[in-house]
């Protein structure tokens, strides 16, 4: 019970640690400080507008997600087909990002902008090998509890059946995160004899994916989407956006999820 409430706790925690958050606190500290005539007040003062200001720029999203989240490489649109035959994939596994829980042009909840991508790449990777699709995806920890919580499997289902024309054929709708989806769907695919997969994320997110969905038992090839890159001309790249800052949010968190996947040992 005590673990569970401090898993339930760790979006408000990491929310407070990561950008805009993180460098708003440091700011605050560092004016508190040089109220009192501390000279490291004025330093902090400095270093959290800089960084602030970097993170916030797209050139610095990028970059971050090279150094600290290297993903595999998308695989090559033309040889998808020919691809996965050659690994012997024999179904497509979806990972949940995220829902969009009110939607009042749809009057109900919809899948968010990085949970779309991933589901629209999904799709065309169906089409490509007429395969069939799982979906891992829950309610997450921090909507876990929420009265009336719609899952992100229920939503995915009701996007692929509408908008693609495609059905699921297995769901795990109850996880609270990679490590529990990578186990909850390994057990309900494990009935067919389902062992080699291609997994859908978003690139940035493919790393610890990946390795959690290897520890459960699966033989995964990598179909990563969603890749940070330049959007714009190099010197608006280097200007602050809220683009910027949620892709360096977005890379942030999942390296410090990384690290402590790895702190834990897998």
């Amino acid at each position: 019970m005590i673990v569970s409430e401090l898993a339930e706790l760790k979006p408000i925690l990491t929310s407070l640690v990561l950008p805009p958050a993180g460098p708003l606190l440091l700011l605050a500290l560092g004016a508190w400080w040089a109220r009192q005539g501390r000279r490291i007040g004025r330093w902090l003062l400095c270093l959290s507008l800089l960084s602030l200001w970097l993170l916030s720029c797209n050139a610095v999203a990028v970059w971050l997600g090279q150094k600290l989240v290297p993903s595999p490489p998308a695989l090559p649109p033309s040889q998808v087909a020919a691809t996965l035959k050659a690994q012997n994939i024999q179904a497509i596994v979806i990972l949940g990002g995220g829902l969009q829980p009110v939607a009042p042009e749809y009057g109900s909840a919809q899948a968010s902008a990085d949970a779309a991508t991933r589901i629209r790449y999904a799709a065309w990777l169906v089409r490509q090998s007429h395969l069939p699709l799982a979906f891992a995806g829950g309610v997450g920890w921090a909507n876990h509890g929420a009265k009336d919580a719609p899952t992100e499997g229920y939503v995915t289902r009701q996007m692929l059946s509408q908008d693609y024309g495609l059905p699921l054929r297995w769901v795990d709708d109850q996880s609270r995160d990679t490590a529990e989806n990578a186990a909850n769907i390994k057990a309900l695919m494990a009935r067919d004899g389902i062992q080699r997969i291609a997994l859908v994320t978003s690139a940035w997110h493919m790393p610890r994916a990946l390795q959690m969905f290897q520890k459960a038992g699966f033989a995964v090839l990598p179909a990563p989407t969603n890749f940070a890159t330049a959007t714009q001309r190099p010197l608006l790249e280097w200007l602050p956006s809220t683009g910027g800052l949620q892709a360096s949010q977005r890379v942030l968190r999942e390296w410090l999820a990384l690290k402590i996947t790895q702190a834990r040992g897998g």
